[in-house]
């Protein structure tokens, strides 16, 4: 069942017997879809840009871009939308789902748009950054390019409680600066305090892509997405799931359609003592496709081959499999930050 937020395209889109578990009209603000949908279980949430307030301003649908999952929110603009530079930077906020064809809306339901479905809308010789503290209206404003195109941008993100995704980017941190240029950020929260590591970062989930722009000279970002932080400032993401039974009991309890809802995404197994074949077992009974298991591992070493391997398989081509690293000591848990 799908959501329909409706205002001057309201009588095109209601011609369209789009499947709705709900539906408004009128000029809404961010906070107030948040409010109303935040807690709903729906497929896509399809939104006339004009129902809502400020919608002009890029800034605005930034803000709709941290608070709802985009790859589950279709928009129709509007035709006062003519600024390459504005279809740029939703690209650039991750929001891939846009048309100015109504009759692209069905489509769209039934099909998630990727990178490379919107990517000739990414103008990269426009600077168009994500700092953007004093820039109101696109259209009519000129701005600045996001970031670099070899940068990578993945998040970390827990669906079972506690499934590590804060000691996982710490973890692949280690393992891939041996390789690459690489940044570690937590979004709204501050346990890699506890790390002990003065190299990584916070910012809140509002911020996260102005932090992006600002770290564009590196070649990779390695974000923990925690709960809530959205996940379209990335260009991959994977999803963290303990494979406990009290944690997936937990899961399936506050939501039963959870791994539906997940099933499409890169799914792996952290903190595992499963072997292949539960694995396999796992896979049938959940009905999704697991991309990796990775097992329990000693956070205080600084190399892991397992994690090599898993590297490897989300596109690091620079990782040499099985070469070892000099081994971090236990006592570095003491080092002062």
């Amino acid at each position: 069942m799908n959501i329909l937020v409706t205002n001057k395209h309201s009588m095109e889109l209601t011609n369209l017997n789009i499947d709705t578990i709900q539906a408004i009209n009128g000029e809404f603000s961010i906070d107030d879809l948040v409010n109303q949908f935040s807690n709903f279980v729906f497929n896509k949430m399809i939104i006339d840009i004009t129902a809502i307030k400020d919608y002009q301003n890029i800034n605005t649908i930034q803000q709709l871009s941290t608070k709802f999952d985009m790859s589950r929110v279709i928009l129709l603009l509007d035709d006062s939308i003519t600024s390459d530079i504005y279809l740029s930077e939703l690209v650039a906020f991750g929001i891939y789902n846009f048309t100015k064809d109504i009759n692209q809306i069905n489509y769209l339901i039934e099909h998630t748009n990727s990178y490379d479905e919107v990517k000739q809308y990414h103008k990269q010789d426009i600077v168009t950054s994500n700092n953007v503290e004093n820039r109101e209206n696109v259209n009519n404003s000129p701005v600045t390019n996001t970031v670099s195109e070899g940068l990578k941008i993945l998040g970390v993100k827990n669906v079972t409680p506690h499934a590590g995704a804060t000691t996982l980017v710490y973890m692949l941190k280690k393992q891939l600066e041996a390789y690459y240029k690489v940044v570690a950020v937590e979004v709204d929260n501050k346990d890699f305090l506890y790390l002990n590591d003065p190299t990584l970062k916070n910012t809140t989930s509002l911020d996260l892509p102005a932090f992006i722009a600002t770290n564009r000279d590196v070649e990779v970002i390695l974000v923990d997405l925690n709960d809530k932080a959205s996940t379209n400032s990335c260009t991959d993401v994977i999803y963290l799931i303990e494979p406990g039974l009290i944690k997936l009991n937990k899961l399936i309890g506050k939501d039963k359609n959870a791994f539906e809802r997940i099933k499409n995404n890169k799914l792996v197994l952290n903190k595992s003592v499963l072997t292949d074949a539960d694995k396999y077992d796992f896979e049938y009974e959940s009905k999704t496709k697991i991309f990796y298991n990775i097992p329990y591992l000693d956070d205080k070493k600084s190399y892991h081959p397992e994690l090599d391997e898993f590297l490897a398989n989300l596109g690091f081509s620079k990782i040499k499999q099985g070469e070892k690293k000099k081994k971090g000591s236990f006592f570095d848990l003491f080092k002062k930050s």
